[in-house]
């Protein structure tokens, strides 16, 4: 007799399980914080014997390492792991004994990372269970772009023949128990369930319905950005993590608040976004403890930089930490807790911004200096979006906040968390703003203009290599670069026009010359770009934007040319710059 025991940590969307028989245990992809795990073990009476990771994580931090430490357990990581510690090396096919009748089988499982191996419990020899930590998940697989991007369309064909695989060499009844799928972004898609077997996979599954070069395609296609942390969480898995500190961290008061704003630090508040928009200390920021506040905060925090946390009560404090710490932020700097009012100095009052719905949106957006931001991912946008919003989805609006006009900015997501955490930063930065409390749903039922990627084709996107051809001296077309003219002057495309996003958004005319002509979008990764098309065409233009910006542009071995502080490159036609090439904006 067996069971297993799921450990949910749904603010990664991620799941770790620790599986037992009568005296022993395994635990399998544990989370950082592993009281948890102990206790279940103390519940059941068992002793953990084994520590199982099915790869090296880059979502989350693990607790393997000091798991196994704490508990004598032998720490089984997949052989190919380049890690800095001691663990007893699996390959495919080993066969390791748990006790009471209880082994895991490895399987190699490549995709998700090169490394990634899938663990068969086995009861008496017959499979019942299969961990299959980021490879086969509920209705979809584990993305294959995280570990090196020229590795991501070989890692997604390994990943259709390892689901393939786990398909045809288990039985139909084996439970499938996935790491990742549950919210993570280490899934490419959503979990389509709660639970599942190998057999309703094998029914349903993508990677075992379509032919490899279908599947391929689709899962790349489908891909949005990676969350920034997620660079500094491999590395801090392979050399060893430290053990957790989850004492409470030192007391700030008001005038400490204040001293670490002022020096530049953040300052966040765990507070639900309503009590945040009615009143807070001006230049904090909110990311709600009942959010998704592990993911966020540590995708647009830059890295290493101290943090505050302001907290209703040492309840939702030390939840906080325990979230924090699974993603690397191990210490703030300081904290509080209690009501609004102690963490204002004397004669400071609160700032607040209102919130609304869309249909009070719907009876302003046509208002002159009223600018609509959507903060969603690129994959949401696409399958529709407000026409005439500006897209800056919500990890990359704090480098980009001098791209948004003047006038009151409004912002929405899909339901309104990500729409609470941008009106943060934006109140921050002293912009005057609303956050749109509202499900995205009732957009149209607003009358608001919504652009559905089901009336019509998103906008074409080229290659830079093409992008190079169509804007050539035989080419019919003008490279429209939508940068900042600091991006610019870094480095741009010979012959490339400048028409900044801030301007375009603001309803600034093209340059003179170029109305009438094609034009190729350029920005530096696509996703400005993709917006500018949306604008263009609606203004009648023919426009297509190149895929992967100038990133892209360079990694093709294109030319490029910079020329810091030449003033005289700027025109005086809504804000447009020319390369001074004196040929109408046609590279040569």
């Amino acid at each position: 007799m067996f069971f297993i025991d799921t450990v949910d940590v749904p603010g990664l969307g991620n799941r770790g399980y620790l599986a037992d028989g009568r005296e022993v245990a395994v635990a399998v992809d544990p989370p950082r914080d592993i009281d948890r795990i102990i206790a279940m073990a103390a519940r059941r009476g068992v002793r953990i014997s084994h520590v199982v990771e099915t790869h090296v994580h880059n979502d989350y931090v693990t607790g393997g390492l000091e798991l196994a430490r704490l508990t004598g357990a032998g720490y089984l990581v997949p052989a190919g792991a380049r890690v800095a510690y001691e663990r007893v090396p699996v390959g495919d096919g080993d066969t390791v004994d748990i006790g009471d009748g209880l082994a895991l089988r490895a399987l190699a499982t490549p995709g998700h990372t090169p490394h990634h191996t899938a663990y068969v419990l086995e009861e008496a020899g017959r499979a019942v269970a299969v961990f299959t930590g980021g490879s086969l998940l509920i209705g979809t697989v584990g993305r294959p772009d995280l570990v090196e991007p020229r590795l991501t369309e070989r890692l997604a064909r390994a990943q259709h023949a390892s689901v393939r695989r786990l398909a045809a060499e288990l039985p139909d009844e084996t439970a499938v128990l996935p790491t990742h799928g549950f919210g993570s972004f280490c899934s490419s898609g959503p979990a389509a369930g709660d639970a599942t077997t190998i057999g309703e996979q094998r029914a349903t599954n993508e990677a075992v319905t379509e032919d490899a070069d279908t599947f391929v395609a689709r899962l790349l296609s489908g891909l949005d950005d990676i969350p920034a942390y997620y660079a500094h969480m491999g590395p801090a898995n392979a050399a060893g993590p430290a053990p957790v500190d989850l004492t409470p961290p030192a007391r700030a008061d008001a005038d400490e608040i204040a001293a670490r704003l002022a020096a530049g630090e953040w300052v966040v508040d765990l507070r639900n976004r309503v009590a945040f928009a009615e009143g807070h200390v001006g230049g904090t920021f909110n990311f709600a403890a009942d959010g998704q506040l592990a993911t966020y905060l540590a995708w647009l925090l830059p890295w290493g930089k101290p943090v505050t946390l302001l907290a209703e009560s040492p309840e939702q404090l030390a939840a906080a930490q325990r979230e924090l710490v699974r993603v690397g932020i191990d210490r703030p700097a300081a904290a509080a807790t209690g009501p609004l009012a102690g963490w204002l100095r004397d004669g400071e009052r609160p700032r607040s911004f209102p919130r609304a719905t869309f249909a009070e949106l719907a009876t302003r957006a046509g208002d002159r200096g009223t600018v609509v931001v959507d903060v969603r991912r690129e994959s949401e946008r696409t399958r529709e979006h407000i026409a005439g919003s500006l897209h800056i989805p919500v990890h990359q609006l704090r480098d980009r906040l001098a791209e948004i006009p003047p006038g009151t900015v409004w912002v929405h997501c899909a339901g309104g968390m990500r729409a609470a955490i941008a009106a943060s930063l934006l109140d921050a930065a002293g912009r005057s703003v609303v956050a749109v409390d509202d499900g995205f749903d009732a957009a149209r039922e607003a009358g608001l203009p919504v652009v559905s990627a089901m009336f019509g084709s998103p906008p074409e996107r080229i290659t830079a290599d093409q992008a190079r051809i169509r804007t050539g001296a035989d080419g019919d077309a003008v490279l429209l670069d939508v940068r900042e003219p600091e991006e610019w002057a870094a480095g741009h495309a010979p012959g490339a026009v400048l028409a900044p996003m801030s301007g375009l958004t603001a309803g600034a005319p093209l340059p003179q010359g170029i109305q009438d002509r094609a034009l190729v979008v350029i920005c530096r990764t696509g996703n400005r770009s993709r917006q500018a098309v949306e604008l263009l065409v609606g203004r009648g233009i023919d426009a297509v934007d190149v895929t992967g910006g100038m990133g892209a542009w360079a990694e093709a071995g294109l030319p490029m040319v910079a020329r810091p502080g030449d003033d005289s490159a700027v025109a005086g036609d809504g804000g447009a710059v020319a390369d001074g090439s004196g040929d109408g904006g046609r590279t040569a």
